[in-house]
């Protein structure tokens, strides 16, 4: 007897959610696997249980939606149909063929081997066999260096929410929320409510560009009013904000107790004369998100751009791998959950040898094409400066983990001949430390005017020699 198909999904966010419910709905094994220890991904990050919050709630919207994840999960994992490992670090998925036709649960699948490390210290190896990959990785945020950027007390604007989310800590008494984009909005809303003291909220997105994307923004009401209530939060709490203003430096000795931000002029440069130094000990600054495509690249999945290239039923070009939420690019959770119940489908009728019925998931795909083109609108409204890299003064760190200054970068240009980012990364070292570039790369790619290009990186995280030299093996080997 045949067993039933076995569906692997990496990511346990809004998209992970939402492909792992479709996809045992239709009679498909899965193994979600995730590196947190709850599901939720960090849209629905939740406090430690031995923190005991009473209203967990208070610090999300959509909370019935969460609601309903977590029960559908919970059902699926009591019935035996879900498998759900959590604190599993995927760092490389294998493909290989089936050792036997007869073997294969649906004509034309593929053989996939999940490779994890399992608990906090990422040491202990885990393979998890499947006939299809889920690839639902989320994004990572994008900070864009400035003089006293690595003083401590700040922090990133993630950071801060997941701080409060899961911790219902904070790392100061007054904070400013800065850079751009829709995230600054619940975090300087959430550390408002949590009685931190948010000194101002500094977006340096020009109110014009939004005018210029009314059309798209209106197609979306929903939307608008949810940043209307953020608005009016703000408002209740006397937070001030500053529009087309971008912080120019961060001062302090043991840690960082001012900031400098300024006005911006029409070409997205700092307007002399506008500066002022408002007092903090927490500066919250992001300038958006980008995709983590680490494990499609290693699969060979085709990329646009900087995210995973899926067609309509979420594919992507590698035969049995699917994709959804922000890998396929930047959304949000509506569009994350829509895209994950897509893919779940599709997949779960692909590996029952069926093709997938469109009118099964026509209301998450008018969802998805909606969700798009009103967050192509935002990607075009909230973008960082033009010349926010004339304010990276040469002695600015701006790869942390191997300490490569500003300077350094340009002289690799000016000096040496760099016309690339990996260049500059053999020629300086930026870009070669823990994080592999994934906090500088955007930094050090505009600091020396080439654009940000996928790293092709042969593992998704540092794994243990150890580990690496027995992948594979059996025990009896």
């Amino acid at each position: 007897m045949t067993e039933r198909p076995h569906l692997a999904v990496i990511g346990a966010g809004p998209a992970g959610l939402a492909a792992t419910l479709a996809a045992a709905a239709l009679g498909v094994r899965v193994t979600l696997l995730d590196s947190a220890t709850e599901a939720g991904g960090q849209f629905y990050r939740q406090p430690a249980a031995e923190l005991r919050a009473a209203r967990p709630q208070a610090l999300h919207h959509q909370w019935r939606t969460w609601e309903h994840l977590r029960d559908g999960l919970r059902t699926h994992v009591r019935t035996g149909s879900v498998r759900h490992l959590t604190d599993h670090h995927v760092w490389f998925v294998e493909r290989r063929p089936a050792e036997e036709p007869e073997q294969r649960p649906a004509k034309g699948a593929e053989r996939f081997t999940v490779h994890a490390l399992l608990g906090p210290e990422q040491e202990e190896p885990v393979e998890v066999p499947a006939d299809a990959v889920l690839l639902a990785t989320g994004g990572y945020e994008k900070v864009l260096p400035f003089p006293g950027w690595t003083l401590p007390g700040v922090v990133t604007a993630g950071g801060a929410q997941a701080m409060l989310k899961g911790a219902l800590a904070v790392s100061g008494r007054t904070a400013v929320v800065a850079g751009t984009g829709p995230l600054l909005l619940p975090v300087a809303t959430g550390l408002a409510a949590a009685g931190v003291e948010v000194a101002a909220l500094v977006e340096s997105a020009d109110p014009k560009a939004f005018v210029r994307r009314s059309r798209a923004l209106a197609a979306q009401p929903g939307k608008v009013a949810e940043g209307a209530r953020y608005a009016a939060r703000l408002l209740r709490h006397r937070v001030r904000t500053l529009v087309h203003h971008t912080v120019v430096e961060a001062h302090g000795t043991d840690r960082v107790e001012a900031v400098t931000v300024a006005g911006l002029d029409a070409t997205g440069r700092v307007e002399p004369g506008t500066e002022r130094r408002i007092r903090c000990d927490t500066l919250a600054v992001g300038h958006g998100m980008l995709p983590h495509t680490d494990l499609a690249e290693t699969l060979g999945c085709r990329l646009d751009g900087l995210r995973v290239h899926v067609d309509d039923e979420q594919r992507t070009d590698v035969p049995g791998v699917w994709a959804a939420g922000e890998t396929t690019g930047i959304g949000g959770a509506a569009l994350s959950l829509a895209e994950g119940h897509i893919a779940g489908h599709c997949a779960a009728a692909r590996l029952h040898g069926t093709a997938p019925d469109p009118r099964a998931w026509a209301a998450a795909a008018r969802t998805r094409t909606r969700l798009r083109a009103f967050s192509a609108a935002l990607d075009g409204a909230y973008a960082p400066p033009a010349h926010w890299a004339e304010q990276v003064t040469d002695d600015t760190v701006v790869c942390r983990c191997e300490e490569v200054t500003g300077g350094a970068i340009r002289a690799a240009v000016t000096e040496l001949g760099a016309g690339d980012p990996r260049t500059v990364k053999l020629l300086t070292r930026a870009g070669m430390g823990w994080c592999q570039g994934r906090m500088c790369g955007p930094a050090v790619a505009g600091l020396a005017g080439c654009d940000l290009t996928p790293s092709r990186r042969p593992f998704a995280r540092p794994v243990p020699l150890g580990v690496l030299a027995h992948a594979g093996e059996s025990e009896d080997d």
